[in-house]
């Protein structure tokens, strides 16, 4: 009896370890431990993918044997003799990996102690930040990444979602207002992937009937119907091997949205007029300025094609939410546009900027672009001013002296030191202490290198 008793108790072991190994290896964090004798005795799968050891080359190792260097940077409670009492460290520092090849990695190490309350060995868990890190830099250096201009949290945080999907080629769905650049997010995750040197196919499907949007989509055979001379690839067959982006998803037809389900779960079609089935290698991309769970309730939009469509979904911000990139879009847009009409030398006042950082910009990066378009044939001078923007912008802000009444011709470093303590850090609060516009509290902020933000 105590025989089957042991070997159920063994079992029930053996299954809870293989079930805690199993939660381990699903984790992104490398989890590595060692005993009191720096023997490690625990290796998970992202610990492998992390440093390019295997479990079999570092188990029952002693840690400083197996990796070049000391891998805790010497901070673990082994090799730390000014503070080994602490529990718990926390880095960020570079390792070289089995190949050679330097990673950025954040991590933590924690002591582990026996019932007695005695050091017994040391549990590091760590996340590899290298790929956040190269595009911290990239973005850094010019506030671009993949042709889009942004330095703003948010735009921070679409960055880096581009940045991981760009290796995948799971369908997206990119979600914003109309002009907020979506289909250079799309682009984006194409060139940052391994299908960049393949087509990128762009297909605007809210501008063509559905009948066009069949042909155009899918492709026809002659004769299919009246006019048709002569066979015809589609953007499906053109995007092969590559990325098709469908903007304006949710003005399609339920039929069209039928035919959609299929090319999504099988890869396949026919041109119209052909019984031929074709079957292609595509990435899917996809947009909308519409909220697609309202036109699911409104039966206008199939659910099961909405959750094929948008396994990641990304959403673009409004430009009215990331107001501190407005200075660095009207600097990009301005240069552009000075380079096409053959200006040169013109600048934009810190009033006429004030007032663009005060709309609302309904029609985002557009309305802008407009804007800059419109100042630059109005404007005879070497600076664009507030009377040279669009009317309606004109006559909607406020007087700079009802703005500004106490206005100062100059800020310091200490005076706006004081003003955003005073204000919490808010910049709209900081610039009415100091009596100045936003435009100068924004450009005063540039110039002395500093973060450029807005609560």
């Amino acid at each position: 009896m105590d025989d089957f008793f042991e070997r159920g108790y063994l079992k029930s072991f053996v299954q809870a370890k293989a079930q805690t190994d199993l939660i381990l290896d699903n984790i992104s964090d490398g989890i590595i431990a060692h005993d009191i004798k720096r023997r490690i005795f625990y290796f998970n799968a992202s610990a492998e993918r992390i440093t390019g050891y295997s479990r079999g080359e570092v188990l029952g190792a002693d840690c400083h044997d197996v990796f070049p260097g000391k891998f805790c940077g010497g901070k673990c409670m082994f090799c730390d003799p000014v503070a080994p009492d602490i529990d718990v460290k926390r880095q960020e520092l570079e390792i070289s990996t089995r190949s050679g090849e330097r990673r950025v990695i954040d991590m933590t190490v924690r002591g582990m102690k026996n019932p007695e309350g005695q050091l017994a060995g040391v549990l590091v868990s760590f996340r590899d930040l290298t790929r956040e890190r190269e595009l911290a830099k990239r973005v850094g250096e010019t506030y671009q990444f993949s042709g889009i201009i942004g330095r703003d949290k948010k735009m921070l945080e679409v960055f880096e979602l581009i940045n991981d999907l760009a290796e995948t080629t799971v369908p997206v769905l990119v979600q914003g207002e109309s002009g907020t650049g979506k289909e250079l997010v799309a682009a984006a995750i194409h060139n940052e992937g391994p299908r960049a040197d393949k087509h990128f196919v762009p297909v605007n499907c809210g501008a063509l009937p559905e009948t066009l949007l069949e042909s155009e989509l899918f492709g026809y055979v002659k004769g299919a119907f009246t006019g048709a001379m002569r066979d015809k690839k589609g953007r499906f067959e053109l995007a092969d091997g590559g990325t098709i982006f469908l903007d304006e998803i949710g003005d399609i037809s339920p039929a069209m949205q039928v035919r959609l389900m299929r090319v999504l779960q099988e890869g396949t079609f026919e041109r119209v007029g052909s019984e031929k089935t074709i079957k292609v290698d595509v990435r899917l991309i996809s947009a909308t300025n519409k909220d697609l769970t309202k036109e699911i309730a409104a039966g206008r939009f199939r659910e099961d094609l909405f959750y094929r469509l948008s396994v990641v979904p990304i959403r673009l911000p409004p430009l009215r939410e990331r107001r501190n990139d407005i200075p660095l879009l009207v600097q990009h847009v301005l240069k552009r546009a000075l380079e096409m009409t053959g200006k040169k030398d013109i600048g934009v006042s810190d009033e006429a900027l004030d007032v663009m950082l005060m709309h609302d910009w309904p029609g985002n990066v557009r309305e802008l672009q407009n804007w800059i378009q419109f100042a630059l044939v109005k404007c005879k001078t070497s600076m664009i001013r507030p009377e040279h923007l669009p009317p309606h912008a004109v006559a909607s802000r406020p007087s700079e002296e009802a703005a500004n009444p106490n206005r100062r011709k100059k800020l310091d470093a200490e005076s706006l030191r004081l003003a955003l303590n005073q204000a919490n850090g808010n910049k709209v609060e900081a610039a009415k202490i100091l009596g100045v516009s936003r435009a100068t509290l924004y450009r005063f902020m540039e110039a002395a290198g500093g973060p450029v933000g807005e609560r």
